[in-house]
């Protein structure tokens, strides 16, 4: 059974348009086909293409995470003096 649509799915765009080293959107993460071709998609593929961006976030935020604990500890394993002695 089809599902009658009241609302149209609103485009996850920011204003954020600048693509990363993977071509998904630093803003929305959607790729450029999702992007160019948004208004032609039915509500369900634009639901999904949601689904998609936000699955793509999450992977973003958890390498980020990720990085920048290994970057703690590398700083508590190895500690660099200051260059200007104003660590006393």
């Amino acid at each position: 059974m089809e599902q009658l649509d009241f609302f149209t799915v609103p485009s996850p765009c920011i204003g954020v348009c600048q693509v990363n080293n993977k071509g998904y959107c630093k803003g929305c993460f959607r790729s450029r086909d999702e992007r160019f071709h948004w208004n032609e998609f039915t509500s369900e593929q634009r639901r999904n293409v949601v689904r998609l961006c936000k699955q793509r976030y999450q992977r973003v935020m958890r390498a980020k995470l990720a990085k920048e604990a290994e970057a703690a500890r590398v700083e508590e394993v190895n500690p660099q003096q200051s260059l200007f002695g104003d660590d006393d």
